[in-house]
């Protein structure tokens, strides 16, 4: 699908009786162009026939961080205290505006609470959204603080040796500002959220969404939020590190990762995704079972790959796929993430997921 198809399929899910007409002055085309892109859409599998019959899910409210991501990577091992010739790269980031990226790319309708300052970086991330149909009229948008912005540096294999966030902004998504969009949120199929956001707005979300909560870790330390309301989450993607926070055991063996998976289930989530280097291992109240990375992708870069997952999950929750769908459509959108140095692959799409997790969509 690609970036017009995404914005036009989301005016049509949000209103199925929408005509070609206001579709093409929505999007600022001709008529004619419109038809085509719809014409694209029915091939593709996403509209059935006449009356535009979506076969895509209901919208996914993501609340979460939004930034703009500056890395730098040396040809040669790095030398202390010296300037190293390298390249550099510089993408949209942030978890919850990358999660929201990947659903577009993958047909889901995608709602953005995030905050964004007046500035150049703020502008970008509007048009990118408007571009691919995300929804961010819930966000705030603040000339009290900066967009928010990640530096990293690499090493010569790509792998991140230092970096530095500036993520002040997130604390203005406070529980008295995400408290009116409870009706918003409350509509959603599911709300993700990533732990950029202050603790006392998750504890609101998850006080008082009656739609199912995702949860995202970032780090280990910020994963500590998580845990007064693991029992109103319905799913958690992490790391090793996050789980060993979630679960409060230390994570050095098989026997750990299913008794740290046992616990965090036992405080009340339902479906657990741990990420470790041979695959994820995966649990819910039916069964736990590792399932590794299968094939080898040629990786190139290090970012947004858990973000990825977590959008893949989400796609398979909402086709109401079981655990073993979920977590391969997880791993084939990571797999394809991982293939480009930005954050999110703009050539992730269901067929090139479904080809990947050998699933039907």
């Amino acid at each position: 699908m690609t970036n017009r198809e995404a914005q036009i399929f989301q005016w049509i899910m949000e209103n199925p009786m929408i005509s070609q007409e206001e579709l093409a002055a929505k999007a600022g085309i001709a008529r004619s162009s419109a038809a085509v892109h719809i014409s694209n859409l029915m091939k593709k599998g996403y509209i059935l026939g006449k009356g535009y019959v979506t076969s895509g899910p209901d919208f996914c409210a993501v609340i979460g961080g939004a930034s703009i991501d500056i890395g730098g990577a040396p040809e040669e091992a790095l030398a202390e205290g010296e300037s190293s010739a390298g390249r550099t790269v510089r993408s949209l980031g942030g978890a919850g505006r990358n999660i929201a990226h990947n659903l577009r790319l993958l047909g889901v309708g995608a709602k953005l609470v995030t905050a964004i300052g007046d500035d150049e970086y703020a502008r970008r991330i509007i048009e990118n959204c408007e571009e691919l149909g995300i929804d961010i009229s819930h966000s705030l948008k603040t000339m009290r603080a900066d967009t928010a912005m990640h530096l990293y540096i690499a090493d010569e294999n790509g792998n991140r040796k230092l970096a530095v966030s500036d993520r002040r902004i997130n604390d203005k998504l406070t529980a008295g500002f995400v408290a009116p969009k409870m009706e918003m949120l409350n509509k959603a199929r599911m709300v993700v959220l990533d732990t950029n956001i202050p603790e006392e707005t998750i504890a609101l979300v998850c006080e008082r969404c009656r739609a199912p909560v995702f949860a995202a870790p970032v780090s280990a330390r910020s994963a500590e939020k998580l845990l007064e309301v693991l029992d109103k989450i319905c799913l958690v993607t992490c790391t090793k590190s996050e789980a060993e926070v979630l679960s409060g055991i230390r994570i050095r063996d098989r026997d750990s990762l299913e008794r740290a998976a046992d616990i965090i289930m036992e405080k009340g989530v339902k479906n657990v995704f741990i990420l470790v280097e041979k695959g994820v291992y995966c649990a819910c109240c039916d069964e736990q079972f590792m399932q590794n990375a299968g094939s080898s992708v040629e990786r190139v870069g290090t970012n947004g790959a858990a973000e990825a997952f977590m959008s893949g999950v989400t796609l398979g929750f909402m086709k109401h796929m079981g655990i073993r769908q979920m977590a391969k459509l997880g791993q084939a959108a990571a797999g394809i993430t991982l293939e480009v140095e930005e954050n999110v692959n703009p050539q992730l799409c269901i067929p090139a997921v479904a080809e990947r997790a050998k699933i039907e969509l």
